[in-house]
């Protein structure tokens, strides 16, 4: 018997939307601080705000987005969010104060939260359900590479154009995940279901919270606490050790490893079920957290760098595909907005507590303690989720 059909025209344009978007994301994440301090002469200390502006503003709007794909369609939301992204990259170039731009992050916030959430909702749509956890896999892929594509060419563009070239390629960015996003079109099922009407689980929080989504989503909030100190040091960890050259490759690795095991890990996921995936990919990032302390090569640093690409890319999709699997369809766009905004403030907590905390023990000290914080994470996700899971397993 044959598969469902996985790599759609549809399935494409959405993952390449939601790379677009995701590139832009964290192309302006290492960008706009030096822009901030070199163009701007900002004070270091005030650039931080960049950064934790434009998340509070998408962890706030992720839940209501969910609302809204509800009542008038993922489409719509999808749309008007690329047309928010494409509006704020235009005004780049006028936000030469701090104020400013602080008000210009948020409103770009806003965008990426409501994009990213309709772009998750109509993912979960096209993927077949057999083939769920390769297709989330596959999603989630476009995420983990927009992660090494975007500061890659924010600093060489603007190491070689300047602030003008650096904000023109990422308006670009943004237009061309607009015209990604106007390829898609949902089944028919999905374009004819009613919108707008309510019921009494969409009263209250419950319109904006999908509830059985909690309990995974802190999981990977958890792990985002670990995952954050990990992106935000390595390279000046890098420097520290003496392997300079190899930063530029660690996420170059990172990527390399997840696109040679994503088509076994997310079959697997489908196959065998989330635990048998899960477990050892969260011992694999604990291992790879611990190399990466204990590193004092360009070799051992390299490694440390393909197995936390194979834990945490795996870990990720794998637990949005259970948050969203475990709301069903109609819930989708919810548990997508509710598994998102929990991992973006366990991201956001650790972004603002690991900097004064690796200025205090150093960061190979750090990623040595983060380690052990990955391998608590078992008991984290077998408390929150897995020992419900094998009781539910046992009932049926």
């Amino acid at each position: 018997m044959s598969k469902p059909q996985l790599w759609t025209a549809n399935f494409i344009s959405i993952a390449i939307a939601n790379f677009l978007a995701f590139t832009s994301f964290y192309y302006l994440l290492v960008t706009l601080p030096v822009f901030a301090i070199q163009d701007m002469h900002e004070d270091e200390a005030a650039v931080g705000l960049i950064t934790t502006v434009f998340l509070i503003s998408a962890i706030v709007v992720r839940p209501m987005a969910g609302k809204w794909i509800e009542r008038t369609g993922k489409t719509v939301v999808l749309l008007i969010a690329f047309a928010i992204l494409c509006g704020a990259s235009a005004f780049y170039f006028f936000a030469y104060s701090m104020p400013a731009l602080l008000v210009l992050r948020f409103c770009h916030g806003i965008g990426f939260g409501m994009a990213t959430t309709a772009a998750g909702a109509i993912v979960a749509d096209l993927i077949p359900e057999s083939r769920k956890g390769e297709g989330m896999g596959y999603y989630g892929l476009t995420m983990n590479l927009a992660m090494v594509v975007g500061p890659f060419l924010g600093l060489t563009v603007m190491q070689q154009g300047g602030a003008t070239l650096m904000f023109i390629v990422n308006a670009a960015f943004c237009v061309l995940a607009f015209i990604g996003g106007l390829l898609v079109r949902l089944p028919k099922k999905e374009a004819s279901q009613v919108v707008g009407v309510k019921d009494a689980s969409s009263s209250g929080l419950r319109g904006f919270i999908e509830y059985s989504a909690i309990p995974v989503s802190l999981v990977a909030a958890f792990f985002a606490l670990a995952y954050s100190a990990i992106i935000s040091f390595v390279s000046v960890y890098a420097r520290e050790i003496g392997v300079t050259e190899a930063a530029s490759y660690f996420f170059v690795v990172y990527a390399v490893v997840l696109f040679v095991s994503r088509p076994f890990t997310g079959r697997w996921f489908d196959a065998y079920g989330a635990h048998v995936i899960i477990y050892p990919a969260i011992l694999l990032f604990a291992v790879g957290t611990y190399l990466l302390s204990v590193s004092a090569s360009a070799p051992l640093f390299l490694l440390s760098a393909a197995l936390i690409g194979l834990g945490w890319g795996t870990v990720f999709p794998s637990l949005q595909t259970i948050a969203i699997q475990r709301a069903g369809p109609e819930k989708g766009a919810a548990a997508t907005a509710t598994y998102l905004s929990i991992f973006d403030f366990g991201f956001g907590v650790g972004s603002m507590l690991f900097p004064f905390i690796a200025v205090s023990i150093g960061y190979g000290t750090l990623y040595f303690y983060t380690s052990f914080l990955v391998l608590v994470g078992l008991a984290v996700y077998y408390a929150l989720y897995g020992r419900s899971s094998a009781r539910a397993d046992e009932t049926q």
